[in-house]
């Protein structure tokens, strides 16, 4: 058996600029965080919003903290086909050329430009995890996972640093297909 890592179920979610913010939820406002996520110093927050797409709205969307340098929105190709967007697949933060929506929270709205994407699976590892499963940062790789719906997922990219701790993080669609949950184990494989 290969190095072995958890896997978290990511469901979709936002992530705000403090401006963003602001607008959605008021001046000054400040994220509420009501659960810890397994990436240090990240959480689910309290605050919720609505996306806007050109077919449909998914509505009391989560935003996850904290604020970032620029909006991105999480969506499943499912979740992103529903509401009407073509959303590519990419690494968080790439945002470059990738399409739009609307948000709205409680005190306002905002006509995104970009910032729409279906995240490219990956698997966090601190230093000495990463020493330990023998990858590097940027590397891909694949995971196997096994069970009833076992499957090997390829194109996996390693994000390896101290802000990082050993998670895989697939996206609801990922997961249903493989048929597993939150705490799901899967190797990795080169």
């Amino acid at each position: 058996m290969g190095y072995t890592v958890p896997i978290g179920i990511s469901n979709k979610h936002v992530h705000l600029s403090q401006e963003h913010l602001e607008i959605l939820f008021g001046k000054g406002h400040e994220l509420t965080p009501t659960k810890p996520l397994k990436q240090p110093n990240q959480f689910a927050a309290e605050e919720k919003v609505d996306i806007v797409g050109p077919k449909r709205t998914l509505t009391g969307i989560r935003v996850l903290g904290p604020v970032r340098a620029e909006t991105q929105v999480e969506l499943a190709l499912t979740d992103a086909r529903t509401i009407g967007i073509a959303a590519p697949v990419r690494e968080s933060g790439k945002l470059e050329g990738t399409p739009g929506c609307k948000l709205i929270g409680p005190c306002g709205e905002i006509e995104l430009d970009h910032g729409v994407i279906a995240a490219l699976r990956h698997v966090h590892l601190n230093d000495e995890q990463a020493a330990e499963a023998g990858v590097k940062d940027g590397e891909i790789v694949s995971i196997r996972i096994g069970g009833e719906r076992g499957l090997v997922f390829d194109n996996v990219l390693a994000r390896v640093g101290s802000k990082h701790f050993r998670e895989v993080h697939l996206d609801t669609d990922e997961g249903n297909a493989a048929g597993c949950g939150n705490d799901t184990v899967c190797e990795i494989i080169k």
